[in-house]
């Protein structure tokens, strides 16, 4: 119990030392030990990266699911570990209702086909969108969510230490500071004329206590330094982790754009092949019925849209100019080139592509054509296409 009280009381002294010293940063009465240039940035990318992850988490969220109340309930799900109980989706809620519509007034009118037609697609439509919001869910929210739930929260316990140490550093050079203003006036000598034999012996009495307040005081600020200096280092490497939390994050996102992509695709050709289907009805509404107004003219985008030939899929279209290019017949503009630093270690998808190393200087220009998301960069007497989110354009 001694022991509890004994360490309650200095917990309880380090804390209004701590509390004194913030209060007179504030007010300008204290100095204040100042982080490095380099030290600031890191601070400001992270708390930059944490707020926007937040945002594009929580935006991400609503796309996915728009019901609010249905995000909160399964919101409570995770947080009380239980498993998120299956959700009937919008379009299979729709393909239902028109699946009993049409057994109600009648399968086998033409109304009635049409509704179980357009059921049909409905409900592959919704199944699609299930199968796509628990692949962006996995492949892109879950990873966001263990970086603000897990690195977030040990770099912002590192900080507040830091800011703690930072607090004791100050404490310890305002004490010793005091200190040393302290001894040079208790050394200085008094005035024999003036003042009584008596006061050089308390002098020379109250000088030897300040000299050995400055002593402690001295060891206090060099145990302190020491703590501040390791905890800033630990700080910092957690700090520059962040970049390996954009290339992770820069993953995630290319495969929710692929999950997005392939998604729409499949709704894509849901839907033709829906319309193939009505446009075989007898005694559907499409080119049976006399228009109740003049006639749309040809160059109509209604008109446009619905007599649309079926493409290629959208998977299988490449950006224009990309196929039609050789690197060993490109040569570099006479002017137009640049030099870029490599942010992070790109591992080249084949061979048109150029593999990069974080730090390194490359030569980058464009060629007309060419997809904006890439450069042509070299490197000696290599060459290939780089992407531009590697890269940071010197001037």
């Amino acid at each position: 119990m001694d022991f509890n009280m004994k360490k309650l009381a200095s917990d309880a002294g380090i804390f209004f030392t701590r509390a004194v010293q913030f209060t007179e940063e504030k007010f300008g009465q204290a100095e204040k030990t100042e982080l490095d240039a380099h030290f600031e940035n890191l601070l400001a990318r992270a708390d930059s990266t944490k707020n926007w992850t937040e945002k594009i988490l929580r935006q991400t969220e609503v796309l996915l699911q728009p019901n609010p109340s249905a995000r909160v309930e399964e919101f409570l799900y995770e947080k009380l570990d239980r498993k998120v109980p299956s959700r009937v989706t919008n379009g299979e809620l729709l393909a239902q209702y028109m699946a009993e519509a049409a057994s109600e007034l009648g399968p086998t009118t033409p109304y009635g086909k049409t509704l179980i037609k357009v059921a049909e697609a409905e409900k592959r439509l919704g199944a699609a969108e299930r199968d796509f919001i628990h692949t962006a869910s996995i492949n892109f929210l879950t990873p966001l969510r263990n970086f603000l739930e897990g690195d977030w929260k040990t770099i912002s316990k590192e900080r507040r230490l830091l800011q703690n140490r930072r607090l004791d550093l100050d404490a310890c050079k305002a004490r010793l500071k005091k200190a040393k203003a302290a001894e040079a006036k208790a050394t200085t000598v008094p005035d024999f004329q003036e003042t009584r034999p008596r006061n050089y012996i308390l002098s020379a009495s109250a000088s030897a206590l300040w000299n050995d307040e400055v002593d402690k005081a001295e060891q206090e600020l060099r145990v302190a330094q020491t703590e501040f200096d390791r905890q800033a280092e630990v700080t910092r490497l957690l700090l520059e982790g962040i970049s390996s939390t954009h290339v992770n994050h820069l993953r995630c996102l290319h495969e929710f754009v692929e999950s997005q992509t392939t998604y729409y695709a499949q709704c894509y050709r849901h839907m033709l092949d829906l319309q193939k289907q009505l446009g075989r009805f007898p005694g559907t509404f499409v080119g049976t019925t006399e228009p109740a107004s003049p006639p749309l003219s040809s160059s109509s985008p209604t008109t446009a849209a619905a007599t649309m030939p079926v493409g290629p899929s959208v998977a299988g279209l490449a950006p224009p100019g990309e196929a039609a290019l050789h690197l060993e017949e490109v040569s570099p503009p006479a002017s137009g080139t640049r030099k870029a630093r490599v942010l992070y270690d790109y591992e080249a998808a084949d061979s048109s592509e150029l593999a990069l190393l974080a730090d390194e200087l490359i030569t980058v220009y464009s060629l007309p054509g060419m997809d904006p998301d890439w450069l042509i960069g070299e490197r000696g007497n290599k060459k290939g296409k780089v992407p531009v989110t590697y890269l940071e354009l010197l001037s």
